[in-house]
């Protein structure tokens, strides 16, 4: 399976001291990536970090806030002039806050841009003007199952995904003629802490259940292929699109 082996490339994947991004960095090193785990907070971060080297995956760790340009621009520039390239990104870093849009507060929906659409960008940009320079480079943003659809509730968490999934298309229209693949996957409903509260609410389980062809929420794990098909040479000449990995929510009425 030559066209999935990651061995010798390094991976930065935000958000991953946990959830998602924990699993799909994981993912990467059993395909033979090596690793460079970010989050804000330290000792979470070291934490996932040790727990993935006990595997056997060689890991880095970047602390940084995806939030802030120029401290996320420093700290990409820092490690590559220190330890190599970074040959793939994975923006997972995100944010949920569950009110009705009459009463959203304008502070919550600016940090949530913030997390969820300005982190790519910052992110995006600072690592592509390094991968530019080599002429490859693979980019996955993570969307989501908002990307195309809404719930009551979630209408400012779900222009950030939509923003998401049009950020990958101008990436993949701008980088792509340097070698770069950028793409995104949207998670359906998966059991993560980001979901905790939905998965705790019996009412809610049962009603997606019903609506997932697939009868379920997704385990972490799920995801991992799909990443693993887009950081590697088996998606070459995929560019700028939007994998749904949801269970069949997206297909079905």
């Amino acid at each position: 399976m030559q066209l999935f082996d990651l061995s010798g490339r390094t991976a930065l994947i935000t958000g991953s001291s946990m959830g998602i991004g924990f699993a799909l960095a994981r993912g990467l090193a059993q395909a033979g990536a090596h690793l460079v785990l970010n989050a804000r907070n330290a000792d979470r971060l070291e934490e996932a970090a040790k727990t993935l080297r006990a595997e056997g995956a060689q890991v880095a760790t970047l602390a940084f806030d995806v939030t802030d340009a120029d401290e996320t621009r420093a700290a990409v520039d820092r490690f590559e002039a220190e330890h190599g390239a970074i040959d793939i990104l994975v923006n997972n870093a995100g944010m949920q806050h569950r009110t009705p849009l009459e009463d959203f507060p304008a502070d919550a929906f600016d940090t949530l841009m913030r997390t969820n659409v300005y982190s790519v960008f910052y992110v995006g940009q600072a690592v592509a003007r390094h991968m530019i320079k080599r002429s490859a480079g693979k980019i996955i943003n993570i969307a989501s199952v908002q990307t195309a659809l809404a719930r009551p509730g979630i209408a400012p968490y779900t222009t950030t995904k939509g923003a998401v999934a049009n950020l990958t298309k101008g990436m993949a229209t701008d980088w792509a003629k340097y070698g770069l693949n950028c793409n995104a996957i949207a998670p359906g409903y998966f059991d993560t802490p980001l979901n905790a509260a939905l998965v705790a609410d019996p009412e809610f389980s049962a009603w997606l259940e019903k609506r997932t062809p697939a009868g379920r929420w997704g385990k972490v794990e799920e995801l991992v292929g799909a990443c693993v098909f887009l950081s590697s040479d088996a998606a070459s000449f995929v560019n700028g699109h939007t994998l749904f990995v949801d269970g069949g929510i997206t297909a079905s009425l």
